[in-house]
């Protein structure tokens, strides 16, 4: 039986966007209840145990990149600090570690390239059309491997107009960690929901979404029924197909096929000692390794001593590990490391403390890490953002605008501005 409410917003998904769409609309007075299919909030934000890790790991998004007004905002709100990152980045060549290179005799003509560059090529297409032939085969490479890594996106169809925006815009800001984890950040938009009348159920997978007369109901797995006046529906890309929705909002969906999403494997290995000091002492700073490594980009909690190594692994590529269980992801995860700093697998393996293998795609609620824009993607967010009188509306990191796709940022700007669309369009003239 469906419940019936006035003036009633269902929002779909207690992800970032979710939570900052619902407290918004509840502070405005509106009746909000957020429906969640798993037993938890945060969605993409994961927080791990603190007894785990030895503080309070993030197994899904861990940094604040760039200036981020949105997410600034609510941490001066909830009083929660940002750390800066510090330290070094290294790259792995020829087996050897180094300080991390640039693009060596090229890079003023990348720069040049990508100044000037008017036409929205995708990547490939880009480094094909300005940057063939073997003497920019290392060049290829370093952006090939930074797109799939950072961006976890396919080369063949990101948009290099916007990697172009991140990349000499974006990159300038520094990029930090919250205090307590994005774990931290999500308890308190928790507690600003419930403190504003917010109605939680989780593990209710919604189904369906109908609309007639003026009326939506919000239909779970579960058989429980929603009855409201709108509902904001903030899952990730891949979830969109399996929602049975109304033909107008189907059709907007549809558009959802030019916005990209990759996927991202994330290994966290505590050890007992921070080995890597030991064995090199000018990696006492080190923050970052690149590397061609099966699990290539490794990172420490630097300038916090914790033993802990975070692997990342990003891109088209990472489905060539999809039959492959957490413990065996840990395993290739030791051998990265093994290879990387010349060591013995089993030497490692008998150190370790704790460890974690999260693969985004094995996620029945994610089926995948975050989105990327392709030269398509405008257009198709702004066919899916389109809301004159709509019964639903769509709202998440992917359908954010700004530059930064695919973080946090973008998932709470997203679900503010949906919620002061409605609120505006509600309002009338």
């Amino acid at each position: 039986m469906a419940q019936s409410h006035q003036d009633h917003i269902v929002v779909i998904g207690a992800g970032a966007a979710g939570l900052m769409a619902a407290r918004e609309l509840a502070r405005a007075g509106r009746r909000v209840t957020i429906v969640e299919a798993r037993d938890r909030c945060g969605g993409r934000i994961f927080p791990l145990p603190a007894a785990e890790f030895g503080y309070r790991a993030d197994g899904g998004a861990e940094f604040v990149h760039g200036e981020a007004p949105v997410t600034r905002g609510l941490l001066q709100e909830a009083r929660l600090s940002l750390l800066p990152l510090e330290g070094a980045q290294w790259n792995v060549e020829d087996g050897k570690l180094s300080r991390e290179a640039s693009q060596g005799m090229h890079e003023a003509k990348l720069y040049a390239a990508l100044k000037d560059l008017k036409d929205n090529l995708t990547v490939a297409e880009f480094l094909r059309r300005d940057f063939a032939g073997p003497d920019y085969d290392r060049l290829r490479h370093s952006i090939e491997r930074m797109v799939e890594g950072y961006d976890a996106a396919d080369p063949q169809r990101a948009s290099i107009l916007a990697l172009r925006d991140e990349w000499m815009d974006g990159r300038g800001h520094t990029q930090a960690r919250i205090a307590g984890g994005y774990g931290a950040l999500v308890e308190f938009l928790i507690a600003e929901c419930r403190g504003h009348g917010v109605a939680f159920y989780l593990g209710s997978a919604v189904s369906a979404i109908e609309a007639a007369k003026q009326r939506v109901v919000v239909c779970c797995a579960n058989s429980t029924a929603y009855d409201c006046d709108r509902a904001i529906l903030t899952v990730p890309l891949p979830l969109l197909n399996e929602i049975v929705l109304p033909p107008s909002e189907r059709a907007k969906v549809a558009a959802a096929k030019h916005i990209g999403f990759g996927n991202v494997i994330k290994i966290l290995l505590r050890f007992e000692t921070r080995w890597w000091i030991d064995r090199q002492r000018d990696l006492a700073d080190l923050t970052f390794i690149l590397s061609d490594a099966r699990i290539p980009v490794w990172w420490t909690q630097h300038p916090a001593e914790h033993p802990v190594l975070t692997g990342w692994f990003g891109g088209p590529k990472t489905h060539g590990l999809a039959g492959l269980d957490e413990q065996e992801l840990i395993e290739a995860g030791l051998a990265s490391l093994a290879g990387i700093f010349g060591l013995d697998a089993n030497q490692l393996r008998q150190t370790l403390v704790a460890a974690r293998a999260i693969n985004w795609a094995q996620d029945p609620f994610a089926r995948g890490a975050y989105s990327y824009a392709t030269p398509e993607t405008r257009a198709a967010q702004a066919a899916l953002v389109s809301s004159a009188g709509a019964a639903v509306l769509f709202s998440g990191e992917a359908l954010y605008r700004g530059r930064d796709m695919g973080t946090v940022e973008a998932a709470l700007t997203s679900g503010l501005e949906t919620a002061r669309t409605l609120l505006v369009a509600d309002a009338g003239p």
